[in-house]
C-alpha cells in the first residue's frame, strides 16, 4: 500500500524468506511457509484501512465480522440460485439455418472474442437455467451485435426482449440499429423514450402488454410499475454503472425470473467483483475491430491555445469535435468563448434540459456533419456513434468518474483515423485522492481494450462495496477483496454441503504447521522468483489431494524431478488438508516434543485420544485443555514427519477417513 514497494527473496541457512522493502527503507521478512496468509489488498484506497499490530485482537475482530457478513451474503446468493434452479428455465429452441442466415447479415467481420462471446450467450439461452451473464468489451468492440444475436434467439422463440439503456439518445440510436438488423425478419422493434408524445408512449405500452412488440428499447422507464409485458424472456442492460441502486436491486429480483445479459465497457466494482469471483458468468471482448487505432490521451490544464490547435487540426482533415462541459448553467458561456476563439467553427450546444425535439435535431445534425463542434454535457456518454468525430475535449474531468471518462473518450476513434482525447483539469499538481488516481489510470492505460483494466483500477479506488444489497461499502474494504472472496467461497461451500459456519472448522490456510524441516522451491530448481511466488500461492490454494497431485505433476513436467525441499512443500500441504478437517489449529515440533493444538470444536476420534493418554502416558499427555504433547525420540526429519502423519491419521474418525 506504499509507494516504492519492491519484492525480493533472501535465502539463508534457516530457509527462504520473502522480503518486502518500502521506499522508507523499512523491511518486512515473511517466511515462505506463511505465504498462504498473504493476499493482495484491493479495497477503498481513499479510506486507508488501519494497520493492526501483531498480537492485537483488532484484526481478529475485523476478520470475524467480515466472515459473518460473507455468510449472510452467501445465504442470500444461494437463495437466488436455489430459486433459479427450482424454476425450470426456458430452453430456447434454435433453428440453426435461420439463425445462420441472420448472423450472415452482419456487415462486419467478427473478431475471435466477439464470436466466443456470442457462442457463450447463445449456449446460455439454449440451456434450461436462467442466464445471468456480463459481457465486458471496450467501447466500439461489438457488444451490440452480441445483444442483437441474443435478442434474435429469444424473439424467434416467441418471447419478448427488453433492452434497458441509460439515455434517450441511446434509445434512439439502438432502435435504429436494431431495426436495420431485423429489417428482413417479422419481428417488431419499438423504442420508448421522452422523444415520443404521451399518446405514442401509451400506444407502445399497450402493444407490449398485448404481445405485439417483440423487442422494446427504453430507459429506466421500462422498470416502472405501469409497464406490462406479455411474455418477457430476456432483459439486456446496457452500461449498468449508469443506473441507481434501486434499479440494480430491481435487476437482482429479476435474476430468478428472466434471462439477463449485461453489456459494459467498464463494469462497476460490484459487478466486476461478482464476475471475477464466479458469482456471475463473464465474457470478455478484448480484440479491437480491424484498423482500429488507440486514442492518444493527454491530461492537461485549460489552455485556449491548446484547444484552438486541437480543434483546427481536426477541422483541417474534415473532422468534428466534442467539447464536454458538464454544467448546464455555464455551458452557453463556454460555447461563446469557444466561438470567439474559433470564429470559423460551426458550433451548437446540447444538454438534457433542452426540449426533446430540439435536442434530437441537434444530434441528428451533428451525425450528418451539418456542424463541426458540439459543446455538450455528458449526455453523449453512451452509444453516440459519429465516425467523423475524432477529437474530444473534456473540461473539469476531475469531477467525473473513471468509467465516465473512459466512455466519453470512446465517443472518438470509432473509425480508422487517429483520434485524440484532451482531459482538462484546473491544476494537476493540486489534485489529490481518488480524482488524481482516476486521471493517472486513464492516462496510463491508453491502449485499445483496456476497459476491464480500468474497472480493476476503479475497484481499487472505490472499493467493491457489498455484493448484494443497496450499500456501496461494507466489510470488504476492512479485510481486502481477495481475502473476502476466500471467506465468501468458504461460506458458500459450507452452506451447499449443509454445514454451519458456526462449526468453526479451520480452513487449510489457517492451520499453522512448524515441523523444523526445509519446505521450499529451491532457487536452483526454479530460478525465476515470480514463478516461485506463483507456485507457492497455488500450493497454498490446493483444497484437496487431487489438486496437490496435479500441481506436483505439472512441476515435474515443467522443471524436472522434485528435490527434497520441494517434496516437503507438498507433504506439508497434504498434512494441512487433513489437519483442517479435524479442526486442528497448530502442529509444531520442538527439540524432542510434538505439540498438537485443537480448536474448541475439533472433530477428532475422542476414543482414540483417550486410549493414547491412558495406555501410553509417558509418551502422550495434555498441556492445558486443547494441547496434546507427544514425546519424540527420533532425530531424522522423515521419521518425525511420519510420526506426525501417524498421529493425525490415528485421530481421524472412521467416517471422515472413508470420505477422504
Amino acid at each position: 500500500r506504499y509507494q516504492g514497494l519492491q519484492m525480493m527473496d533472501v535465502g539463508d541457512n534457516n530457509g527462504e524468506f520473502l522480503c518486502l522493502e518500502y521506499a522508507d527503507s523499512a523491511r518486512i521478512y515473511v517466511p515462505v511457509a506463511k505465504l498462504n496468509l498473504i493476499h493482495r489488498y484491493s479495497g477503498n484506497a481513499d479510506s486507508n484501512p488501519p494497520l493492526h499490530r501483531l498480537g492485537n485482537p483488532q484484526w481478529s475482530r475485523a476478520r470475524k465480522k467480515a466472515q459473518q457478513k460473507a455468510e449472510d451474503v452467501a445465504a442470500e446468493l444461494l437463495d437466488i440460485y436455489a430459486r433459479r434452479a427450482a424454476r425450470v428455465g426456458h430452453a430456447y429452441p434454435l433453428n440453426e439455418i435461420d439463425y445462420q442466415l441472420f448472423a450472415n447479415s452482419f456487415p462486419y467481420a467478427e473478431t475471435a472474442d466477439q464470436t466466443r462471446a456470442i457462442k457463450e450467450v447463445v449456449a446460455d439461452l439454449v440451456a434450461p437455467q436462467p442466464m445471468d451473464r456480463v459481457v465486458c468489451g471496450d467501447v466500439g468492440f461489438g457488444k451490440t451485435e452480441v445483444a442483437v444475436r441474443a435478442a434474435y434467439v429469444v424473439a424467434a422463440a416467441g418471447k419478448q426482449v427488453a433492452l434497458l439503456v441509460p439515455t434517450t439518445l441511446l434509445v434512439q440510436q439502438h432502435t435504429e440499429s436494431f431495426q436495420d438488423r431485423f429489417a428482413d425478419t417479422p419481428y417488431r422493434i419499438a423504442g420508448l423514450s421522452r422523444f415520443q408524445t404521451p399518446k405514442e408512449q401509451k400506444a407502445i405500452q399497450d402493444d407490449m402488454a398485448a404481445g405485439r412488440v417483440d423487442i422494446v428499447i427504453g430507459t429506466q422507464k421500462l422498470l416502472g410499475k405501469e409497464i406490462r409485458f406479455n411474455d418477457l424472456g430476456l432483459l439486456i442492460i446496457d452500461e449498468e454503472h449508469r443506473f441507481g441502486v434501486r434499479q440494480k436491486e430491481r435487476f437482482k429480483a429479476l435474476r430468478a425470473e428472466v434471462d439477463i445479459l449485461n453489456l459494459t465497457a467498464t463494469p462497476i466494482p460490484r459487478t466486476l467483483s461478482m464476475a471475477v469471483s464466479g458469482l456471475r458468468d463473464l465474457s470478455m471482448i478484448t480484440t479491437p475491430p480491424q484498423r482500429r487505432i488507440p486514442i492518444k490521451t493527454f491530461v492537461r490544464t485549460w489552455d485556449p491555445l491548446l484547444i484552438k490547435e486541437a480543434c483546427q487540426r481536426e477541422f483541417s482533415r474534415g473532422g468534428q469535435v466534442y467539447l464536454i462541459h458538464n454544467r448546464v448553467e455555464s455551458i452557453d458561456k463556454v460555447a461563446r468563448e469557444i466561438g470567439e476563439l474559433l470564429p470559423d467553427a460551426s458550433i451548437r450546444v446540447g444538454h438534457g434540459q433542452l426540449p426533446e425535439r430540439e435536442l434530437e435535431k441537434i444530434m441528428l445534425d451533428f451525425t450528418h456533419q451539418r456542424f463541426n463542434l458540439l459543446v455538450c454535457t455528458t449526455i453523449v456518454e453512451s452509444g453516440i456513434d459519429v465516425p467523423s468525430a475524432n477529437t474530444i475535449i473534456i473540461d473539469r474531468a476531475d469531477h467525473l468518474g473513471l468509467a465516465q471518462i473512459h466512455q466519453l473518450r470512446g465517443r472518438v476513434g470509432r473509425s480508422h483515423h487517429q483520434a485524440y482525447a484532451y482531459i482538462l483539469v484546473p491544476d494537476k499538481a493540486r489534485l489529490q485522492g481518488s480524482a488524481l488516481q482516476r486521471l493517472e489510470a486513464i492516462e496510463a492505460l491508453g491502449d485499445l481494450g483496456i476497459g476491464f483494466s480500468l474497472a480493476t483500477h476503479d475497484l481499487d479506488i472505490r472499493g467493491a462495496g457489498e455484493l448484494l444489497g443497496d450499500k456501496q461499502s461494507g466489510r470488504i474494504q476492512e479485510v481486502g477483496l481477495t481475502y473476502y472472496h476466500e471467506l465468501l467461497a468458504r461460506a458458500v461451500a459450507e452452506l451447499k454441503s449443509g454445514e454451519s459456519g458456526a462449526t468453526n472448522k479451520a480452513a487449510p490456510t489457517e492451520v499453522e504447521i512448524d515441523l523444523q524441516m526445509p519446505a521450499l522451491l529451491p532457487e536452483d530448481y526454479l530460478p525465476d522468483v515470480h514463478a516461485r511466488l506463483v507456485f507457492y500461492k497455488r500450493i497454498a490454494a490446493c483444497h484437496d489431494e487431487e489438486a496437490i497431485n496435479e500441481l506436483q505433476v505439472e512441476l515435474i513436467d515443467r522443471f524436472g524431478l522434485l528435490p527434497d525441499p520441494a517434496k516437503n512443500c507438498f507433504r506439508l500441504a497434504s498434512l494441512k488438508l487433513k489437519a483442517a478437517v479435524l479442526g486442528i489449529k497448530k502442529i509444531a515440533i520442538s527439540t524432542d516434543t510434538l505439540m498438537v493444538e485443537f480448536s474448541a470444536e475439533a472433530a477428532i476420534d475422542l476414543e482414540a485420544l483417550i486410549n493414547l493418554i491412558q495406555n501410553r502416558p509417558r509418551e502422550y499427555r495434555f498441556d492445558g485443555a486443547t494441547r496434546l504433547q507427544q514425546r519424540l525420540d527420533e532425530q531424522e526429519i522423515d521419521q518425525r514427519f511420519d510420526k506426525v502423519v501417524a498421529l493425525v491419521e490415528l485421530l481421524t474418525p472412521a467416517g471422515v477417513e472413508e470420505a477422504a
